[in-house]
């Protein structure tokens, strides 16, 4: 198995391109990944795979002109000639009139608990066994699909300044769709930064519970529901939000729904929303793909927006400074939180369907995407394990809905709040930890045919 190259070996690496003559500035940013997926399906793995990567990506400044270059290597001579492409990039570009410059030097604090070993180290056999006991768990008649990943990557960030900073981090997922009988499936997945958050025989019975309980399903007529949220299908309305509203260039550009309304209430006042890179029960590393140590950012406090969050040149935009959340660089996109956490109630899952007199019980989002993001509007499918709920008690399945909704209306109309959080993935890099929500609204669209 692969093992971290390390900071010092970085530190070589990161020379090489750093003693570039007659530029301005040189950023090295280096990313070394590696990790096993073991995917399956009726019940039978039929792909197990190891990859490794190894990358830099060397941004070259002359004046107020930026290349970018990327390689496939770790060694002086290879980001040496790195950065030499991007020097001849940047002498032909045209001049950048927003370039901040590169980052200053900065402390970062060390997170402890981002790397394990035995997840760095994660064997096919390992996973195999974790896979044959989630399958254990299907009844008669009922089949698996899934995956199982584990990864590990190392990321370091050194600049012509004198920042230097790097980290490693890991990430065990194991994701389940249980189906069988007539139309029944159900949903389970963990997250978490190695494999000790992963019990593939519970992952497996709530997958299974789920797929037995959703036989069935009857149609129900589209409309306006309340809705219990399970936090997977929590984190797909926080993650799109992000993408719509947290973004630091869509805001100083006014394309965010939250353009011109920093210190207004946007959401119900029971809402809060933050994005914490340094918070231990996350993941990732502890500064941005710019060197810039991640700042906790507060987005929604108590209904009210505050602010979105910025790299180095929406700062610049916004007479501000980065708060930590710059991508890798060429990035047209800009910054959004990649850590974002939903602050949790007092509810149960069960309080949650018990205060409920008819609604609907949603597993997860599926296949989402965004229909206005100035609205905050996205639309999606619900999917393995849509059920009715009737006088405070789950009563049955019903086939599933697409759904067009306004997030930010959805968020509006939360009644109760989960008092525990799960972490969930949507994105690149991306970690969110939520609750499970009660929102006394939501638009089901449509309804569909299984």
């Amino acid at each position: 198995m692969p093992g971290l190259i390390g900071p010092d070996r970085f530190r070589e690496v990161a020379a090489g391109a750093l003693e570039l003559s007659g530029v301005d500035g040189v950023e090295v940013l280096f990313m070394h990944d590696w990790g096993g997926l073991t995917r399956f399906a009726k019940s039978e793995i039929h792909q197990s795979i190891f990859r490794e990567d190894t990358g830099i990506r060397v941004r070259v400044v002359t004046g107020d002109r930026v290349g970018v270059a990327a390689a496939n290597v770790a060694t002086p001579e290879g980001a040496l000639k790195a950065a030499r492409s991007a020097k001849e990039m940047a002498e032909v570009v045209g001049p950048d009139a927003m370039w901040p410059g590169l980052a200053p030097v900065a402390d970062v604090p060390e997170v402890p608990g981002r790397y394990d070993e035995t997840t760095a180290d994660s064997s096919p056999e390992a996973r195999a066994d974790a896979v044959a006991t989630l399958i254990g768990m299907c009844p008669s008649g009922f089949t698996a699909a899934g995956a199982f990943e584990t990864q590990a990557i190392e990321i370091g960030v050194a600049n012509s300044r004198g920042q230097f900073c790097w980290a490693p981090s890991t990430q065990a997922s194991l994701t389940t769709v249980i189906s069988g009988g007539e139309s029944g499936s159900g949903f389970a997945e963990v997250f978490g930064a190695g494999l000790g958050a992963i019990d593939p025989e519970a992952i497996g019975r709530r997958a299974a519970d789920k797929a037995e309980r959703s036989q069935r399903p009857r149609a129900l007529e589209a409309g306006v529901y309340p809705v219990v949220l399970e936090p997977a299908a929590t984190a797909t309305l926080v993650a799109f939000l992000s993408y719509v509203g947290f973004a630091g260039r869509a805001y100083v550009e006014d394309r965010s729904c939250f353009s011109g309304k920093a210190g207004e209430t946007v959401v119900g006042t029971n809402i809060d929303i933050w994005d914490d890179g340094g918070d231990p029960s996350t993941l990732g590393a502890p500064f941005d793909f710019e060197g810039v140590p991640k700042q906790r950012a507060s987005l929604i406090e108590g209904g009210v927006f505050r602010d979105a969050v910025y790299d180095l040149r929406t700062a610049k935009q916004a007479g501000t400074t980065s708060t930590g959340h710059g991508l890798p660089s060429p990035n047209p996109e800009g910054p959004f939180p990649l850590n974002l956490f939903m602050a949790t109630g007092d509810a149960s899952l069960d309080d949650m369907v018990a205060a409920t007199e008819r609604g609907v019980l949603v597993t997860r989002f599926h296949y989402s995407n965004v229909v206005n993001p100035m609205e905050s509007s996205i639309t999606g499918m619900t999917r393995d394990g849509t059920f009715l709920i009737e006088g405070g008690e789950v009563v049955g399945p019903v086939r599933n809905f697409r759904f067009t909704q306004s997030i930010v209306e959805a968020l509006s109309h939360v009644s109760m709040i989960g008092r525990e959080a799960e972490l969930a993935s949507e994105f690149f890099f991306s970690a969110s930890r939520v609750p499970a929500l009660k929102v006394e609204a939501f638009n089901f669209s449509g309804v569909s045919d299984h």
